[in-house]
């Protein structure tokens, strides 16, 4: 390693470390290269040189240390993304979830709230969503505040509705939001079992048991040491015979959990666990 790629790694360490401190985030398991991507562009608004000069900005400006959290975590979501998974969902997972009296699903790295929405639709769809409660967490306050808002930018409704109709939907896509010109906000019988709250994969615990955990392109975001710790607590967060599911980018395979599910569907990466 040359010196300037050994001071840029001591500069995110130091930074991480102050983030860490000052507002109790941990990102030191994350993926460094994600994160330098989105701290050069942080760098960047805020008219900073170095990582330096940024976390001396920070440490300063409460607004901007906001800014660099905000930064760093991961906000890319929508509506019914991968429609194929929502079928699978429907076809694989919703026979489960049916034999519970109660059903308990966490979305875990929720963002802004668009999986969470997508997955109460379904479960009204299939006449489940009276018996169940949707917990969806994220680390970003930020994201939290607008998903328990239920408010989506007007110009993304085109493209959720052609992703709801290829998700198997069985209703018109606009029964599900009120519209104005610039808006598009969620009704309120969507949101009703949604519980939104802030929760750390790299460093809280589980906080119930759940029938189905959706952790869907989060992982790619961690490294390994991170990514195993995260799916010993999803493995520790589900009922037995509780589902998981993962993104297409994502798998169990050498894994310290891969012998605990089976594989329900490959294609959609849904797995059952069995011990």
């Amino acid at each position: 390693m040359d010196r300037r790629a050994e001071i840029a790694e001591i500069e995110l360490d130091l930074l991480l470390e102050s983030i860490r401190r000052v507002r109790d985030f941990d990102f030191r398991g994350y993926s460094r290269t994600s994160l330098r991507r989105r701290l050069v562009q942080r760098m960047g608004a805020e008219g900073v040189q170095t990582l330096s000069g940024l976390m001396e900005r920070a440490l300063h400006d409460p607004a901007c240390m906001d800014r660099v959290v905000r930064a760093m975590s991961v906000n890319v979501t929508a509506m019914f993304r991968n429609p194929a998974f929502y079928r699978a969902f429907r076809t694989r997972v919703v026979p489960r979830l049916q034999t519970y009296p109660y059903i308990r699903l966490w979305v875990a790295g929720c963002a802004t709230g668009e999986e969470a929405y997508s997955l109460a639709i379904v479960l009204c769809e299939e006449g489940l969503y009276e018996r169940a409660r949707i917990y969806a967490t994220d680390i970003n306050h930020f994201a939290l505040e607008q998903a328990q808002a239920g408010v989506i930018p007007i110009d993304r409704m085109r493209d959720y509705t052609e992703n709801y109709i290829s998700s198997g939907g069985r209703h018109s896509f606009v029964e599900y939001y009120a519209a104005n010109s610039s808006t598009a906000r969620m009704r309120r019988f969507v949101l009703r079992n949604i519980v939104f709250a802030q929760h750390n994969l790299a460093t809280d615990g589980s906080f119930n048991e759940f029938n189905a955990v959706v952790c869907r392109n989060v992982l790619i975001y961690f490294e390994r040491d991170l990514r195993s710790r995260v799916h010993g607590l999803v493995r520790d967060s589900l009922s037995r015979f509780g589902v998981l599911a993962l993104g297409e980018r994502e798998s169990l395979r050498f894994t310290p959990v891969e012998h605990s599910y089976e594989e329900i569907d490959h294609p959609a990466r849904l797995y059952r666990k069995v011990a």
